[in-house]
């Protein structure tokens, strides 16, 4: 895919899928950045990306965000129903997402955000909140209880032992987290063709768009740069963040 990228057309109708470039082109990769299109307008990945951008930004920072108050919620200060609330998120986390679409459409559509970006970035926080509080609850079990019954006899509340205490040994667990949402909310398809809008389809959206174009030349070298450039995010964090990644799951990511 990334060879085939730097070919031209001429050369990728040679048939030589596996033979190096005779003449490396970027032509494709600006193509399909600048001028590929990805619908009604020819104006390329770019404006998927910074759509792409606005969406997970958001939807990480709060899914995470809720997950984690959840899951310290659930494992130390055990509320009046946690069980309860417990067993729903489980059961919720493995319910297919597709079975909530429609209830969604209908709500958004009454409240005035369907086909906004709100809307997208509140779907993908619903939908991530489950699996987000499931992992801070079993990393929180493993935490000494101690610390927090230490701190509540010294007259710490609720927000002040989350802050001081908790968030600080979360970092582990917090770089799973991010890792996990990131590939989720940015290699989504479906939410982000139902529920964004037109003026705010994500990259893969985007994406498919120029794939499956059925008009004019196929440009196979446009369309395998700009599958490259829509996984480069996930695939940076993932360079970037994997050791903590295993880190974080060999720390607690899968007690309970």
């Amino acid at each position: 895919m990334l060879v085939t990228s730097f070919k031209s057309m001429d050369e990728i109708r040679l048939g030589l899928i596996f033979s190096l470039p005779q003449q490396f082109s970027i032509d494709a990769w600006i193509k399909a950045w600048t001028s590929a299109c990805t619908g009604l307008e020819c104006t390329g990945l770019q404006v998927g990306f910074g759509n792409s951008v606005k969406i997970l930004v958001p939807s990480v920072i709060f899914s995470i965000l809720l997950g984690a108050i959840n899951g310290y919620a659930l494992s130390f200060w055990k509320v009046k129903g946690a069980n309860v609330l417990f067993a729903c998120l489980l059961l919720g986390s493995f319910v297919p997402y597709q079975v909530f679409i429609y209830p969604l459409v209908r709500f958004y559509a009454q409240t005035g955000i369907y086909g906004s970006l709100p809307a997208i970035v509140i779907t993908h926080i619903i939908f991530g909140m489950p699996v987000m509080t499931l992992l801070f609850r079993n990393y929180y079990s493993g935490l000494p209880v101690e610390l927090f019954k230490a701190a509540r006899i010294d007259g710490a509340g609720f927000w002040k032992i989350f802050i001081s205490i908790i968030l600080p040994m979360s970092v582990p667990i917090a770089i799973v987290a991010v890792i996990m949402q990131v590939t989720a909310i940015w290699n989504d398809f479906l939410l982000g063709l139902v529920f964004a809008g037109r003026e705010n389809l994500p990259m893969t959206v985007q994406l498919n768009n120029i794939v499956n174009t059925t008009t004019g030349e196929r440009a196979y070298n446009v369309n395998m740069a700009a599958t490259v450039l829509t996984s480069l995010v996930p695939l940076t964090v993932y360079l970037v963040s994997g050791r903590w990644f295993v880190r974080g799951i060999a720390s607690g990511a899968v007690k309970g």
